[in-house]
């Protein structure tokens, strides 16, 4: 039995671990980029809920959570029967995914 393209297939296995570092480098920057945007656009009044809008990494760094931890965020950010909706997460996430999925397409061509 012989398997032909086993070469291209291993150097693109190698190559991918590789690509870690870079990739850990486009989840920070994006991460930063949301989190920064979610602070400028949550709404002010004691300035808890701003305060309360932080990221951490997981998976060694590939994976970058934004989330804001005050109690109230999800009524802020959805509404309520009582209160029109003030979204400060969605279009944070929203104004950086496109640019995200650019840098890891140039990454990996």
């Amino acid at each position: 039995m012989k398997l032909k393209g086993m070469n291209p297939l291993l150097n693109k296995l190698n190559s991918a671990q590789n690509i870690q570092g870079p990739v850990r480098q486009i989840v920070k920057k994006h991460s930063t980029n949301i989190n920064r945007h979610a602070q400028k656009q949550a709404p002010v009044d004691t300035g808890e809920l701003r305060r309360s809008i932080r990221t951490e990494y997981q998976d060694g760094g590939l994976t970058g959570v934004t989330r804001a931890g005050a109690h109230y965020a999800p009524y802020v950010e959805y509404g309520t029967r009582f209160m029109t909706a003030q979204p400060f997460m969605r279009p944070a996430f929203y104004n950086f995914a496109w640019d995200f999925k650019e840098d890891l397409e140039k990454l990996v061509k």
